[in-house]
């Protein structure tokens, strides 16, 4: 099974979630905030969110992290952060952690994060999965093999991932009706029923 989807945030600006799902997508992931720039919620999630939901697209959100993303203490507050911001929404595809920018230096704490924030979040019953590219982040940024027990979303551009992935972000210069910037694609291999069915992320 592939499902097409698209992943956007404040840099889409206003869209037309009807128009996209008329145009075939499946999912989309809308970016919920992050502590790259100090702790903030995305301008548009609230709206990105309320108007895919009308649309009647399955809904993923995303957390990008920064350079201070490290060890076991940061990764629960980030965690505590991201939950703070979803709510009481629920959501159908996976919430992820987006560690593109973190330190290469820094593997191992930052793979200590990764685990605590994802530990984190599923102990508060969310279907937790990471965020990176194929090469830059699970070869460069993180221990990947630590983190093998979480669902991954690769980007990758020209060619499909290396990595054991669920969902492929496959290109960062997409088109789709409904929104009037370029836009990220993405492919994804399940259609994560299980989040509905074991109840996962407020469902």
């Amino acid at each position: 099974m592939k499902l097409v989807g698209i992943d956007v945030s404040r840099w889409q600006g206003s869209i037309n979630f009807k128009s996209v799902k008329a145009a075939g997508i499946d999912f989309v992931i809308i970016k919920a905030g992050g502590s790259d720039a100090g702790f903030y919620e995305d301008p548009m999630f609230k709206i990105n969110y309320a108007g895919a939901k009308d649309a009647g697209l399955k809904v993923g959100a995303y957390y990008y992290v920064g350079s201070k993303f490290q060890g076991t203490e940061s990764g629960i507050v980030d965690a505590k952060k991201f939950i703070r911001i979803l709510g009481k929404r629920s959501f159908k595809y996976p919430v992820y952690v987006d560690v593109e920018s973190t330190p290469q230096k820094e593997k191992s704490g930052t793979t200590d994060a990764v685990l605590s924030f994802c530990e984190y979040m599923e102990g508060k019953n969310y279907f937790t999965g990471i965020y990176g590219s194929d090469v830059s982040t699970f070869h460069d940024r993180v221990q990947a093999g630590r983190l093998i027990n979480y669902t991954w979303w690769v980007a990758g551009y020209g060619k499909e991932p290396s990595h054991n992935y669920s969902v492929w972000q496959y290109t960062s210069s997409g088109s789709v009706n409904g929104i009037s910037t370029r836009v990220d694609r993405d492919i994804s291999k399940t259609d994560f029923n299980v989040i509905v069915t074991k109840h996962f992320n407020n469902n």
